[in-house]
């Protein structure tokens, strides 16, 4: 097996790990915590199960940027960037780049203590929120992998 054989293998293990986690804690995970807690008792349940799977998101997310660029600059895809129908390139790249500001810049910076704050103070539209955050961001996500499992298959938009 070669260098970019690997590449792309470790890149979709880690969208599949990374984007599965999203779609369990979007599907499963959260209307499970709006099903069975009280409002006040949300915030701290999910902070427990969302913490651990914080790490796992982190590490997939700089798992498939470092892959996805080996790839792009092994075979020189840059070009693609300059064509509309290569549409999914800019998604991937968009979907990577907002899941990495939001877990490494925004969470630790002040959106953890945003939702804290909230949270007490309005603990059913946070939660709420949180959760439409979160199916915008799955919807976005299975997109974009429908787009680039399709057009890195040859298929044309």
């Amino acid at each position: 097996m070669d260098d970019i054989a690997i590449a792309r293998a470790l890149h979709v293990v880690g969208v599949v790990v990374w984007i599965g986690g999203v779609s369990f804690v979007t599907t499963i995970v959260l209307p499970a915590v709006r099903r069975t807690k009280d409002p006040q008792e949300r915030v701290s349940f999910f902070e427990r199960i969302e913490g651990k799977f914080a790490w796992q998101a982190r590490a997939t997310t700089v798992l498939v940027g470092a892959t996805g660029f080996y790839i792009t600059a092994v075979w020189d895809l840059w070009g693609r960037f300059n064509s509309v129908s290569f549409w999914w390139m800019h998604a991937m790249v968009l979907v990577w780049a907002l899941f990495t500001v939001m877990l490494f810049i925004a969470e630790p910076l002040f959106l953890h203590r945003w939702y804290l704050r909230n949270a007490k103070e309005r603990p059913n539209s946070t939660f709420r929120l949180i959760e439409k955050l979160h199916r915008i961001l799955l919807v976005i996500s299975i997109l974009t992998v429908l787009g680039a499992v399709a057009g890195s298959h040859g298929m044309s938009f």
